[in-house]
């Protein structure tokens, strides 16, 4: 029986690959036989830390800067699968908010997805391919106090949806996820997490902010890879345009 989901000769792109989501996808797409790797995040520890026994290109940098797509974008001719999914926190009110805040948040996680997707896409205009855009529940469902990150969110599931019906025709599918609560690092940066954190462990943290979560829990970023390669993978081959909600019944 032929195992649609496997990825045996195909080239894929990771954006915000040195950990989390990124990191548990570039490992999924190595051990379902991934043969080309081009991982892109600012931690270049990080990605250098990553063993994944295929070839993979570890790119250093941010996913806002021009300049890195414009180098990269000739080495990715070809390209089969790319998962947009660099991205970073931020809190506070929209009215207590700078300009400056606000773009820092939409440079890496609006304008980054915007440079990531439409160079995947060049890239594999000579065969086809498929792209998993990483948006979040927070721009479905308005989360008071982190303005910029919902609305970056929110943007970037409708890019992917745009992009779905403008590249369809070239075979190409594109696609969203949108995560609920998930265990990774974004967290850390939160400074009312890290002071629970400090009071009553990371564990119970994450099992206090998922009390509203009909689940009760937290995803992992292994499960969220899951349900990314699916998306990317042939077993997805009639789905596009299409934003999955995988958040443990949040947003119910």
């Amino acid at each position: 029986m032929t195992n649609l989901q496997d990825f045996t000769g195909r080239s894929a792109l990771v954006t915000g690959a040195a950990s989390g989501i990124g990191a548990a996808c570039a490992r999924a797409l190595a051990e379902r036989g991934a043969t080309r790797l081009f991982l892109v995040d600012v931690d270049a520890a990080g990605l250098d830390a990553l063993d994944l026994g295929c070839e993979v290109h570890r790119i250093a940098g941010s996913v806002a800067d021009a300049a890195l797509w414009a180098d990269l974008e000739p080495r990715l001719t070809g390209l089969d699968h790319a998962v947009v999914n660099a991205g970073i926190g931020a809190g506070g009110p929209i009215a207590g908010l700078s300009l400056a805040d606000w773009r820092r948040v939409m440079e890496v996680n609006l304008d980054g997805a915007f440079l990531t997707l439409s160079t995947a896409l060049r890239a594999m205009e000579a065969r086809g391919g498929s792209a998993v855009v990483v948006s979040s529940t927070t721009g479905l469902k308005p989360v008071p106090g982190i303005g910029p990150y919902g609305v970056s969110k929110a943007a970037v599931a409708h890019m992917a949806r745009i992009a779905a019906v403008e590249n369809a025709g070239k075979g190409i599918r594109v696609n969203a996820i949108a995560p609920g609560g998930v265990d990774t690092a974004i967290w850390e940066g939160s400074e009312d997490f890290n002071r629970s954190v400090a009071s009553i462990g990371r564990e119970a943290t994450l099992k206090a902010m998922a009390r509203t979560t009909p689940s009760g829990r937290f995803a992992t970023a292994e499960e969220m890879a899951g349900t990314i390669l699916y998306l990317l993978s042939d077993a997805a081959a009639n789905i596009t345009g299409h934003v999955m909600v995988s958040d443990g019944g949040y947003t119910l």
